[in-house]
């Protein structure tokens, strides 16, 4: 019975749905990145709007690396100290920094869009699958290559989106600075 509530219920909120992704296509269409944004592979009319929704203004981000962070694709590190006494004297630590992994605070919808899209990418053909492949190719892990999939992406995004310039595959293996 509990079941058959909740299907009614999910019956019902179908058409809201439908209607509420007309809604988001039709006013995404008004800003002119969606149609610079749908040029890169994977990111579709659904995710470019969802982009610029999310981030408002590529200008929130000087680089890469912040809006890295802004979509938990950053990697954390965590030092105890730089420096120590040692017999009376001030001495710089040896340790090396430990990697924790991903920074956990960051916006989870922009997370799950940037993820979804390297895993598309990763599987249908195209100039990121080659890139993926290429980095599995050098021994990287695949679910690391899909990670730095994501990041390529998202600087993409950004450098499309800040610049006004069309996706170039070319521009693909160049090495960010």
């Amino acid at each position: 019975m509990r079941a058959q509530r909740l299907y009614q219920q999910l019956d019902g909120l179908q058409p809201v749905r439908l209607q509420a992704r007309l809604e988001l296509l039709q006013e995404s269409h008004k800003h002119p990145a969606v149609k610079l944004l749908r040029q890169i592979p994977s990111i579709g009319p659904i995710r470019a709007a969802l982009v610029v929704a999310l981030l408002q203004t590529p200008h929130r981000f000087r680089t890469k690396r912040q809006l890295w962070a802004y979509s938990g694709f950053a990697v954390e590190t965590h030092d105890s100290g730089e420096y120590r006494y040692v017999r009376g004297k001030l001495q710089r630590n040896r340790e090396r920094i430990t990697v924790r992994g991903l920074s956990d605070n960051y916006n989870k919808d922009l997370k799950n869009l940037f993820k979804g899209a390297a895993l598309s990418a990763s599987t249908h053909p195209g100039p990121l699958h080659d890139f993926y492949v290429a980095l599995v190719a050098k021994g990287i892990r695949p679910r690391m290559a899909r990670l730095t999939l994501a990041r390529k992406m998202i600087a993409i995004t950004l450098t499309i989106w800040k610049k006004g310039v069309s996706f170039d595959p070319q521009q693909l293996h160049r090495q960010a600075a």
